[in-house]
């Protein structure tokens, strides 16, 4: 946490006395929720990064509906750990040499958690309604000309022109996911949440157990008939190893480590920085780093009000941003995490520093000399400061201080992450219910593709991702991108993205970074992936 927003980063020593305060407040809470199994059940006890308030992935973004929807939905493809896609759902598939026409079979004995057999109209329904909603998704449905169904297990999709990233598409890792949910689901408006997560995935949702902000249940799906390959990322066999998973919801992080260091539960997904070097020190813990590009930290501005409609206002921001800072104050230790100014993220194929000298100068004089030209009148700029988060709470702090330094009126709404998801998508002006700045953070997996890059779409109100950026130039450099099948042309053409990007800003970045996660020794087959898998772990201990 900051020292300039009063608050004062606390020492190894003082972090554990805090801890040991926090467990003994928080220990009895935690014993009521966490019931025992009967004797026979093995039971996989998981601490999220959130709470889960949203249960479509459609609807949402947020990564912690992601999790749940891999737990209880099924893709038709899925990434591999080389980062090539590999059929899931699908059987086989075959293109025509136009390479207009793509047939694809299901796999056999797919079905949904109710007993009724997954069909391609399932699929049909489902690709839909994830294209209303996904930047990768509205670009294939832009290149698509007809998508339908031949009989139960086929379907078609026909291209208007040819379309370089069918696949990638189809078997997009992170959010927006095209899971594939029953045709009914699918059928609803994209805009509004569906009623259940009925899915055929490894594991069922048990909605009667759900109790948002404290737990959620899932438990192993008899039926579910896993790929014979081996695991790797998204892709291959799906194997439900324990008949029950549940996530309980601690948002303090001391409590939450001293529930892991007591075996209390098994796996801590987002442990803040400045505890990890307890938990390494702690017997029958491990901490490790399970993705190796890591994430990016995003500043996210609304482009639809006051003051950021206005460009020379969003470029004022970026002169302010100093990574360092946020990384010093975020994440703290240097061996986690490194300042970059590729918009496609660092260590991926199109990094770059294209049109990034605003982004990493560094300028408070200029920042206010932009302000001034832009004739800021002092209205307030909300941030929405979520504080379950730490390191989004730290960053939301550093940039309210840096703002309040460049002559901005700054007001910070406190709220927890899940809250933050549910509120971004109002596009009502601040005063009404709405916003002007949030942070969050992307898979650099997620943002390596510029077409999957959802954080650079200039698709306007109707299409863009929160924040709604408008621009017609960034939007047929993504659309070349996605059709050139030259490799050459797309690494050109993500260079200009990238500057076109950062000239409009349609976000900011604060650096990159690694989240460790930390689980007890009795846990096996951890799957290496930038998303949190579930299946394929065994408890020794439970």
């Amino acid at each position: 946490m900051m020292a300039g927003a009063g608050c004062k980063r606390m020492g190894p020593r003082q972090t554990t006395r805090a801890a040991s305060r926090a467990l003994v407040s928080g220990v009895a809470l935690l014993a009521a929720s966490l019931a025992l199994p009967a004797q026979s059940e093995s039971i996989l006890r998981i601490v999220p990064h959130a709470d889960l308030k949203n249960i479509d992935p459609i609807w949402t973004t947020a990564y912690i509906t992601r999790n749940h929807g891999y737990m209880v939905y099924d893709t038709l493809f899925a990434l591999d750990e080389n980062l090539e896609v590999q059929p899931q759902m699908v059987d086989h598939w075959s293109v025509s040499e136009d390479g207009l026409t793509w047939r694809f079979v299901l796999r056999d004995g797919l079905r949904w958690h109710d007993g009724e057999p997954v069909t391609a109209a399932d699929c049909v329904a489902s690709i839909g309604r994830w294209s209303a909603r996904d930047g990768m998704g509205q670009k294939l449905a832009d290149a698509t000309r007809e998508l339908r169904v031949i009989d139960a297990r086929t379907f078609e999709l026909e291209l208007a022109a040819p379309y370089g990233l069918v696949l990638e598409s189809l078997g997009k890792i992170s959010s927006n996911v095209p899971f594939i949910m029953p045709e009914r689901h699918a059928s609803m408006d994209p805009f509004e949440q569906v009623p259940d997560a009925l899915g055929s995935g490894p594991f069922i949702f048990v909605k009667d157990e759900w109790v948002p902000g404290a737990k959620v249940v899932y438990v192993r799906n008899p039926d579910y008939v896993p790929r014979t390959e081996p695991s790797s990322f998204a892709a291959g066999a799906k194997v439900a190893k324990v008949d029950r998973v549940e996530w309980h919801y601690i948002p303090d992080s001391a409590t939450a480590m001293n529930a892991l260091m007591a075996g209390e539960v098994d796996y801590f997904e987002l442990p803040p920085h400045d505890l990890l070097p307890i938990l390494e020190a702690a017997p029958g813990v491990i901490v490790e780093n399970l993705d190796p590009l890591g994430v990016q930290g995003w500043l996210r501005m609304n482009h639809l009000h006051p003051p950021f409609d206005d460009p020379r206002v969003r470029e004022a921001v970026l002169w302010l941003i100093d990574q360092e800072h946020y990384m010093r104050a975020a994440v703290g230790n240097p061996a986690y995490y490194r300042t970059c100014p590729a918009v496609l993220a660092c260590g991926t194929p199109y990094e770059s520093a294209f049109g990034s000298e605003a982004l990493m100068g560094h300028d408070v004089e200029r920042a206010k000399a932009l302000l001034a030209a832009a004739g800021y009148d002092g209205r307030p700029v909300t941030i929405l400061q979520p504080t379950d988060i730490a390191i989004l709470n730290s960053a939301s702090l550093v940039t309210a201080q840096a703002l309040r330094d460049a002559g901005f009126v700054v007001e910070l709404q406190a709220m927890d992450w899940s809250t933050l998801t549910s509120r971004r998508p109002i596009t009502d002006p601040p005063s009404q219910g709405g916003w002007n700045l949030f942070h969050t953070w992307a898979l650099a997996v997620d943002v390596a593709n510029p077409v999957a890059n959802i954080a650079i779409s200039g698709g306007c109100r109707e299409r863009a991702w929160f924040g709604w950026p408008c621009d017609e130039e960034i939007e047929q450099l993504r659309d070349a991108f996605a059709r050139t099948p030259d490799a050459q042309d797309r690494h050109d053409l993500a260079g200009r993205i990238q500057t076109r990007a950062l000239e409009i800003v349609t976000h900011g970045l604060y650096g990159q970074w690694s989240n460790p996660v930390a689980y007890r020794d009795s846990l096996r087959g951890l799957i290496k992936s930038p998303v949190q898998f579930f299946w394929n772990i065994e408890n020794a201990d439970r």
